[in-house]
This record gives C-alpha cells, structure tokens and sequence, in this order.
C-alpha cells in the first residue's frame, strides 16, 4: 500500500552513499556561531536571486532555470494574473469565474508573490483572507487508509470555504467582520508589547444560518517563494524530525499531516496550504483555482466551484467548461501556473556576517527555535526539474504540525491535523515582508503585527521558546529580531 514515503510526483535519482556522507555533514548543527555557515547567504542553493529592494523581490524566476523554460515561466505568471470573467464570455480562454469566489486571479490573494492580509478596517475588503469551514462527522471509514485522520463534513449548506464576492444576480456568502481586543505582555527590562486578539464573525450571511457545529478558520494568503525546493525534500527527511510522543523529552512533538491526493489517488505527505492539507504544489494550486476562483480544473472538476448542492442558482448558472478546454483552466494551463509556482526565487540572504544577526542566530538555537524551524536540507537529486535537483537549502521548517497552544486554536481539524495545530511555516524571505507586501502582519489570520508579536502568540509546545523570548535581556530580544529579519 501506498504510504507518506512514496513520493510520485518526483523523478527522483536515489542518492549514493558518498553523497548521504556529505549531506549529514554539511546539515550537522552549527557549533560555532562567530561566523557565518558555509552557503548561508544562498538560502535556495543555485536558484538562490540576487536581493531586490523593490516590492518585486519575491516575483523572479529560480536563478538556475534553463533559458528554454523561461518562456513557461512567464506564460505561467500571466496565467498566475489573469482576471477571469464571467459566463458566457467572447473571451472563451478567461471565462469561468464563480458564480462565488474570493478573487478574480492568483495575483489578487498573493500581490507581488507575497502574504496577504486582513482587512485593514470596514471599509478594506478581505480578498487575500477567507474562513474556512466545516462540521464535526463525516465518514469516519472514508480515510481508513490514513491513521489518526479526523474525519469531517463540509458546511451543508456553505461547503468548505466561505466566499465574499458574487457575480450579479447571485448574493455572497458573507462578509468577513473582525473585532480585536489588546492583550499586553510584559517583557524583560520594562518593555511592553501589546497584541490583539481578534474575534471572526461570519457576518451578513447570503444563504442562511450557519450549521450550529460549524467551525471556523480564518487564513490569509501565504507567500509564494521557494515552493517547488519544500516540494522537493525527501520525505523519509521530513518524517525523521517527527516526534509524536515526544520521546526525546524536549517539548516538541511534531506529526505528519497524511492526507489524501487528489492528483495520484493515494495518501501523501502534507506539505503545503497553514495546516499542510495539499501535498504538491499541483494540488494546492488546482484547490486554490477551484475553492478561491470557482475555475474547475483537472484535479477539481465542478464548474460551480464552492457551491453546494443547497446553492442551486449557483449551480445552474453560465459556466466555462463547455468548450476545447474541457475544464475552465485545462491541464496544460494548470501546469504553467504550477511551474510558476514552484520557480518563484528566494532571494539572498542579508547581513549573514553581523555581529547582531550571529548573535540573534545563536539565541534562535538555544532557545529550541530551530526545533520547529529546521534550518537546512539537501532536496532529491531530479532527473527532469534542474532548479530543484540536489540544492542545499535553509527554508527554516519541518512543515510538521505542532500543537500552538490555545491562544492561536482555530478548533478546526484538517486530515491528521487538530485543532490546536499548525503546520510550521518556512521563514526565508521573513524579513523582506513589508518591502514586498507592503505590511507586517504575520502567522495563519495576519493578527501579528510584527516579528515580536508573532514570538509571542507561541504556546502550547512553543511555550518554552515564547518564555525564554520574553525573559531574556532586550538587546538579545533585539538580536533575535535582527536575525530574523536577515533571512
């Protein structure tokens, strides 16, 4: 039987014992934190781009990309931007949109390749921010190839995913509405730090109430780079910091999220979307085409996209599937955007030999976040996808799912994933947020308005970590800050 080792998506040439040699090398822990490691400043190997100080810093093709497959490259990022129309439409290739949907492309969640954000006050729309929703249930044998799955139902009458925009003639599902409450932290050597704590409210309701069980996730949009490198580490690597029962007694407990392809019919490794639901960039941008924009595509296939079977004007409405494309964005169409998607270049490192950056880098160790955020890997050596073949690479994760604590719960469950968990977000390209996206808001709802903030939301096995953060002197606090914002 299939299991979270097999990795179908990738051409992959087994590595030779002389290479696994070199690779436990080079990724051992650093014991000397006066300078820099070696490659640090190249955090995507060769497809590592040269730091822009321009919001484009996140838009550039893998540095290593063969010059014949630049041209996929930009015919996948203008599909990446296309605003899709309505049906029935002369523009037969853009049609498709809706009849309910979050935003009219990709570029409108993810602007720029980065994160998006919450709404900035009533009058802001939320178009890179959704809530997710589902109900308790389900079939619990539907996924008895996956152990420990938490099986759920969609929301009866709203689906999975709640959208805010509509084509004429048909309502929305409802606006999004947050109300924040301050919460002050105090920190060592008199300092102060205010968070907020939002509350989500389903407001305006287009269909009718909510089911009476019905949880709610907010999400905004993560950034895009580096995405096809994270696809590209070997499972048995990312299964190998899993420590469910915390068998080495330091707190941390990672588990695999398991969950089901869409793209090869069997269970996979989770890897990508806040709570590791999608196990290849394929899948995550097909969901995205079909839960955000309502476009069917080869691995989703309903014209309708989100729309239930309580939706009915939705579901008999105009769609764009009823042409040479067979689905609103085919297959060759889906491919570009996933091979956008997976070249998008993390851009070099900043200020890797500075006193502040070493010395912040060395409290990131000792204080166990490096536990969570694993810093390096070597991906598989690829017969056929040379930007990602064999790179040595710092994405500073183990896209494992951690328990957070009740402070940042949604209480929804996702595959393997509970609802006090997260998978743990890569960290390159951190410190160039505000420059790309043009904000500081951080982790899965944008509620951290800084770095700090983010640090401080941490609980339930990061509790430790957010301790030691708040009890160390200022200027550590300082460093860490610094280091963070060099990657």
């Amino acid at each position: 039987m299939p299991g979270p080792l097999d990795e179908p998506h990738l051409n992959i040439i087994p590595r030779t014992v002389s290479e696994q040699v070199r690779i436990d090398k080079i990724l051992s822990p650093p014991a000397d934190f006066s300078v820099a490691q070696p490659f640090e400043e190249m955090p995507a190997g060769a497809a590592t781009v040269r730091a822009r100080d321009t919001a484009d810093a996140f838009s550039q093709p893998s540095a290593n990309m063969p010059f014949a497959d630049e041209l996929d490259f930009k015919v996948g990022n203008g599909l990446f931007r296309k605003l899709w129309v309505s049906s029935p439409s002369s523009t037969l290739a853009s049609d498709g949109l809706g009849p309910l949907f979050n935003a009219r492309s990709c570029q409108r969640c993810h602007l720029k390749d980065g994160r998006g954000h919450p709404p900035e006050g009533p009058d802001d729309n939320a178009i890179s921010m959704f809530l997710r929703v589902s109900i308790p249930g389900g079939d619990p044998g539907a996924m008895a190839e996956i152990a420990d799955y938490i099986a759920t139902a969609p929301e009866p009458t709203y689906g999975t995913q709640l959208q805010d925009f509509s084509l004429p003639g048909h309502a929305a599902e409802y606006r999004l509405q947050i109300e924040y409450e301050d919460v002050t932290v105090a920190l060592s050597d008199g300092e102060v730090a205010t968070l907020r704590r939002p509350t989500y409210t389903a407001a305006d309701l287009g269909y009718g109430p909510l089911h009476d069980e019905a949880m709610l996730s907010p999400r905004v949009a993560p950034q895009m780079i580096g995405l096809g490198l994270l696809e590209a580490i070997p499972a048995a690597d990312i299964l190998a910091h899993t420590d469910p029962n915390d068998d080495d007694g330091d707190g941390i407990s990672g588990r695999a999220n398991i969950v089901w392809s869409a793209e090869f019919d069997m269970p996979m490794l989770g890897r990508f979307g806040l709570k590791a639901g999608a196990p290849t960039v394929r899948h995550q941008s097909a969901g995205a085409f079909a839960g955000d924009i309502g476009i069917s595509n080869p691995l989703f296939t309903d014209p309708w996209g989100e729309c239930t079977s309580r939706q009915s004007d939705c579901r008999a409405a105009p769609h764009g599937d009823r042409d040479d494309r067979v689905y609103e964005i085919d297959g060759e169409g889906l491919d570009l955007v996933t091979f956008y998607s997976r070249n998008l270049a993390v851009p070099a490192r900043r200020d890797v030999d500075d006193r502040q950056v070493l010395r912040g880098k060395e409290l990131f160790h000792a204080t166990g976040c490096a536990s969570c955020h694993v810093p390096s890997y070597v991906t598989h050596r690829l017969e056929d996808q040379p930007e990602q073949s064999f790179q040595l690479i710092w994405p500073y994760t183990d896209l494992l799912l951690h328990d957070m604590g009740d402070g940042l719960a949604d209480h929804r469950p996702e595959a393997r994933a509970t609802g006090r968990e997260w998978r743990t977000p890569p960290l390159w390209g951190i410190g160039l947020t505000e420059q790309v996206s043009g904000h500081s808001y951080f982790l899965h709802d944008g509620r951290a308005r800084s770095l700090l903030e983010a640090i401080l939301w941490h609980g339930g096995e990061a509790q430790a970590t957010r301790d030691a953060v708040i009890d160390m002197p200022a200027g550590d606090r300082a460093a860490l800050i610094r280091f963070l914002e060099s990657l």
